[in-house]
């Protein structure tokens, strides 16, 4: 039979949040067991610099150039590779987080426990409520919305709040105690795909309070910045800031005027959301070894994207920054009843896009053409014959990144700044290089590398947008074709990689 697949993804983690990854602040004791048991992709990136967009990408297998979806934009009705594994014979399970819209598509699911963000969620901006929701109402609790408007101190908490009600009806716990439900009654003999979506650490920051307490004496690290960083940034980045300072929703937040201890208390209550998570990654992961699901089973464990924290004076995502961009991945993998390479680290660059292409892989599925990512099961089975990425790309809005392990560039559609960062001498990105005359052939050859990308994904995956078939062919030039005179070395983008 296939190996089961387990799939859990958080919401807004970022990618130095695991104890076991050399962070001694945070309390990690699930994540570091995976760390123990799994391969630690150490510099794996996102698609997209938002929840929507990123997890479009990720499901479909698609960039946000090829879907259309930028932000938060409906995607269920792209093809993903659920539906691949379905079509398979997969029991296909989706239990929390998954932010499809409209969020009720079965999208390949057989079953859906929903959950979206924790709070505005209304009849009136998006529908009917989730399960989450519905759970609170049938024990007569309030969803908590609108917190900004009822709560005087809000902006000085900087989305900083304990969660207030009996622990049960926290959503991250009504999440993991749901999936830790479905995996002891489930009597299928299907292979299994199990997609389990916490919603933390998304904002509002609102940590199990035991879980905050344990962080009371732990010293938080510093956010990076520097002094006038943002004059040297393009207009957007304080924008950012602006709009977050003043916007007429629960999400708010000012950090003007923010001291280095509110910045540290704001950036305790996010990481003992990430513990209050961890807990119940825990007793998922032990009902998995209960029913006996860990062997001979996959298990990939990513976020979404991460969360800036301060860093650069700025909070929140839909930037191209590494906080943002720069992702968990860890992959189990237990197929054949022994562990592959558990405790040991990639530092290849890798992205979130690869998982569809791994995972059908791994469930001996064809994987469809427009899957544009490269399978990561060589770094488990035959690590010596990979061939790493040159470069990862995260697109959002009007923004396109290309990073390599030495530079990034963030290509702003439509306007002549942009963002250039030498990672090697600057990896806080600090210092933007997108004017500096010193470096202005570099920028020209990665936006022409950028602009090859672009022009061979869009080419390539034309296919696709014209009759949203499974596989197709599309001409592409090879050595051989006579009028090329053998100037161009064969393959595509699909074995070329950037």
């Amino acid at each position: 039979m296939p190996p089961h697949i387990i799939f859990i993804i958080t919401d807004q983690q970022r990618a130095d949040t695991i104890g076991a990854w050399g962070q001694p602040h945070m309390v990690t004791p699930a994540m570091d067991r995976l760390v123990a048991e799994g391969l630690s992709f150490h510099q794996a990136f996102c698609p997209g610099a938002t929840c929507v967009a990123s997890r479009a990408a990720i499901f479909t297998g698609m960039y946000p150039h090829t879907t259309g979806v930028y932000s938060f934009d409906p995607w269920a009705g792209h093809r993903n590779w659920v539906q691949d594994l379905a079509d398979a014979g997969y029991w296909c399970v989706n239990i929390g987080k998954m932010h499809l819209t409209p969020q009720d598509e079965k999208a390949g699911f057989h079953e859906r426990m929903i959950v979206e963000n924790p709070t505005n969620k209304t009849h009136a901006n998006g529908g009917a409520d989730d399960d989450w929701g519905r759970f609170l109402t049938h024990h007569g609790q309030q969803r908590p919305n609108d917190r900004h408007r009822t709560d005087p101190d809000w902006k000085q908490k900087h989305q900083g709040v304990p969660w207030h009600l009996q622990e049960r009806f926290h959503s991250d716990v009504f999440i993991g105690d749901a999936a830790v439900s479905w995996i002891r009654a489930h009597q299928g003999d299907r292979p299994l795909f199990l997609q389990v979506g916490f919603t933390g650490p998304h904002e509002p920051w609102d940590p199990l309070p035991r879980h905050l307490e344990a962080y009371r004496d732990r010293p938080m690290p510093a956010a990076i910045w520097r002094a006038g960083e943002l004059e040297d940034k393009p207009p957007q980045h304080k924008a950012h800031r602006r709009t977050h300072a003043e916007a007429d929703h629960e999400s708010l937040i000012d950090l003007d005027g923010a001291s280095a201890d509110d910045i540290a208390e704001m950036r305790r209550h996010y990481y003992a959301n990430i513990t209050t998570v961890d807990e119940k990654l825990g007793e998922v992961l032990e009902a998995l070894e209960e029913r006996g699901w860990l062997e001979d089973t996959i298990l990939v464990f990513c976020s979404d994207h991460g969360e800036l924290l301060g860093d650069h004076q700025l909070a929140y995502k839909w930037l191209m920054y590494d906080a943002i961009t720069h992702v968990p991945l860890i992959i189990r993998d237990g197929r054949g009843g022994r562990l592959q390479r558990a405790g040991e680290s990639v530092h290849d660059l890798v992205s979130l896009v690869d998982l569809g292409p791994t995972l059908l892989q791994a469930a001996g599925v064809a994987v469809p053409t427009y899957l544009e990512g490269q399978s990561l099961l060589p770094y488990l089975e035959t690590p010596h014959e990979v061939v790493p990425r040159e470069f990862v790309f995260a697109e959002d809005n009007y923004q396109v990144m290309m990073r390599s392990s030495a530079h990034k560039l963030v290509y702003y559609i439509g306007q002549i700044s942009g963002e250039l960062y030498d990672l090697q001498q600057d990896p806080h990105e600090l210092h933007n290089l997108w004017d500096s005359k010193a470096h202005q052939g570099l920028r020209q050859e990665l936006t022409e590398r950028l602009l090859a990308w672009l022009a061979a994904s869009t080419y390539y995956n034309a296919g696709y947008r014209r009759n949203r078939s499974h596989t197709y062919n599309m001409r592409w030039p090879r050595a051989e074709d006579p009028y090329l005179h053998g100037r161009m070395s064969s393959g595509g983008p699909r074995t070329t990689p950037l």
